[in-house]
């Protein structure tokens, strides 16, 4: 065997039989999707009629009048019909002999939804273009406790909306967050992205670990020789430390212990907070006595006897005097904020003094000699007549 068969590169044998193709090169963009054209559409004009309607709000009202004329002059050349039914609070698209483009009623569809869920028209519009796509995720039935819904929610939206525009900038999408549903436009790789965020968020994974994940992609990507890699060696891994049985006891055991120090050392903060444990009930293999059951209690007391018409006027009557009950007690509610506060009367100059001497100021001894001094001086002077 010569050497340049032994060194001949070995052909996998599902590569075997392909041929070179020099028409297809590295500058065409496989992925490209060319815009459809009128002379694009052999068949001519569609059989049959194809529409979509969709439900909106009733505070979507006002905004969709408003702007219906600019929804009427985006779809007019494309060859679409619409319609805003205000009684029925419905927007519908059809289409038309004009309609070249069988998959542009679809794209219309997708554009009342958005404009159904809050988007603005300026932004819906975009949804006609064959590179941008929508998803609205239903995010109401996710969580049950409503507090915890809105709490969720509002990660999705970051303090600020810091969060929301973080999302926008690593996915290159427009997200609006709205009641149940969050609306979202843009390439269709990146909705994939936002819909594992939003979802993961609901499931509460906090928002921050996907962000961190996509920048990570984001600085990958820039690189050509980690394109045929394996990535998952620089993807930070985010995973839920679950303790086992003893670890749990042993961390049971440390706090109670941990309590116990804390009370023996601060025995006057334990003294007042302790409660007296209740005392046990004496076992009795017996079962407790039967209670009596609600027609056993109106035989008792008369009720079962009355009649229908009685029956009721008594509920009625008990229904009243609660309500004046309630009545009675809100309004004196609503009179304890007028009622004045009690106000200290000012002391009088006699309990003053008297408050003075008894604390033996000064102050009181002074005034005390003053009046003495005012006696001497006002008393006559004694002359002596012996000379």
């Amino acid at each position: 065997m010569s050497t340049t068969e032994d060194a001949a590169p070995v052909v996998n044998k599902n590569k075997r039989h392909r041929k070179e193709k020099p028409w297809d090169t590295d500058d065409i963009d496989q992925w490209k999707v060319d815009q459809f054209k009128p002379e694009d559409n052999k068949g001519g004009t569609f059989l049959e009629e194809s529409s979509f309607a969709t439900l909106f709000p009733k505070y979507r009202e006002k905004y969709l009048r408003e702007v219906w004329g600019a929804v009427t002059r985006s779809l007019e050349p494309h060859g679409i019909a619409c319609t805003l039914d205000l009684i029925h609070g419905s927007m519908s698209v059809r289409t038309t002999r004009k309609t070249y483009d069988p998959y542009i009623i679809l794209k219309a569809r997708d554009m009342i939804k958005l404009l159904a869920r809050g988007v603005a028209v300026g932004q819906a519009i975009k949804i006609l273009d064959d590179a941008v796509a929508c998803d609205i995720i239903k995010i109401g039935n996710l969580v049950r406790n409503k507090e915890r819904f809105v709490k969720r929610r509002q990660r999705i939206i970051g303090p600020d909306g810091s969060t929301l525009k973080a999302i926008e900038l690593l996915t290159q999408c427009y997200v609006l967050v709205q009641g149940n549903t969050v609306s979202v436009m843009g390439p269709y790789k990146s909705l994939k992205e936002v819909r594992r965020i939003v979802i993961d968020c609901m499931k509460n994974i906090h928002p921050i670990y996907r962000i961190k994940e996509l920048m990570i992609r984001r600085e990958l990507a820039k690189d050509p020789k980690l394109a045929t890699e394996s990535w998952d060696r620089f993807l930070p891994q985010f995973r839920k430390r679950h303790l086992k049985t003893s670890e749990k006891t042993a961390k049971k055991n440390e706090a109670i212990q941990a309590k116990e120090e804390f009370q023996n050392t601060n025995p006057d903060a334990n003294g007042n907070s302790e409660k007296e444990k209740p005392k046990k009930k004496v076992y009795t293999p017996f079962p407790p006595a039967q209670q009596p059951r609600k027609v056993d209690l109106q035989l008792e007391s008369g009720e079962y006897f009355l009649k229908t018409r009685e029956k009721e006027a008594k509920k009625d009557a008990e229904r009243k005097q609660k309500q004046t009950e309630v009545t009675a007690q809100r309004h004196a509610e609503r009179a304890e904020a007028f009622v004045a506060p009690v106000e200290k009367a000012e002391p009088t100059a006699e309990e003053r003094l008297k408050k003075r001497k008894e604390r033996g100021d000064t102050f009181g001894d002074a005034s005390e000699k003053k009046k003495k001094k005012k006696k001497r001086k006002s008393e006559p002077s004694v002359v002596d007549d012996s000379d």
